[in-house]
């Protein structure tokens, strides 16, 4: 009856289901490396299909307009719609299906632990106990994802030097990259370029650090800032 009364979430719940078997048997090919690609492509088609629910559900309402693009672009489920269309067709990146997989995990424990409530407090004391212990995680889970986020920019840049990216794919996900930055339910993208900048100042101000790796540090850093979106 719950999960009948629910019927959108109990939808994303089961592609976020899916999304993380897809993910985990590419990262882990048990059924071999030519399946594992297909694992891949599936699942980063269910997750824009889970983050195309999610943005009906926060947007119900489609109009073709300038306004509506504008809210959606600030939904972070439109940021990972394209995120899913940027690398769905690319070749497959174990960097790639991290943010993926820690999301639809950790959607799909909330989830279930509303789905245990809902069939008694105390049913299946283990799997509740997974699931707590995936929630007291969550915030390294998401500055994970975040770092993720970032160095996948570099790495969209070497695949296209590699012959293995398009020449579109570094602009396109250089444009997810500043709504992640921007992003209004997310800071942890904000957080981890703040910490990364702090560190690597305080590594090339020591005595040891050569000149030349200085200078071009401090201009990575101000180019970098450059780029970065306003906040508001």
């Amino acid at each position: 009856q719950f999960l009948m009364a629910n019927k959108l979430d109990t939808a994303m719940w089961i592609s976020r289901l899916f999304t993380v078997y897809c993910s985990a048997l590419f990262v882990l090919p048990l059924l071999g490396l030519h399946e594992a690609a297909s694992f891949y492509q599936r699942a980063l088609l269910a997750n824009a299909l889970t983050s195309a629910l999610r943005l009906h559900q926060r947007l119900p309402h489609f109009q073709l307009s300038r306004a509506f693009l504008a809210q959606a672009l600030l939904e972070d489920s439109c940021h990972y719609l394209l995120y899913s269309l940027i690398f769905v067709n690319s070749y497959p990146v174990t960097m790639s299906i991290f943010p993926v997989l820690l999301f639809s995990l950790l959607h799909a424990a909330t989830y279930t632990k509303k789905v245990l409530d809902a069939r008694s407090s105390s049913s299946l004391p283990f799997l509740r106990n997974l699931l707590e212990k995936l929630s007291a995680n969550q915030q390294n889970i998401l500055k994970f994802i975040a770092c993720n986020e970032i160095f996948l920019m570099p790495a969209t840049v070497f695949m296209l030097f590699s012959g293995q990216g398009s020449l579109l794919q570094p602009f396109i996900y250089y444009r997810f990259l500043t709504l992640r930055y921007s992003s209004r339910r997310n800071p942890y993208c904000r957080t981890l370029f703040t910490e990364l900048r702090i560190v690597v100042e305080h590594l090339i101000m020591k005595p040891s650090c050569p000149v030349f790796v200085r200078r071009l540090c401090l201009s990575s850093i101000s180019f970098i800032s450059r780029l970065a979106p306003t906040v508001a």
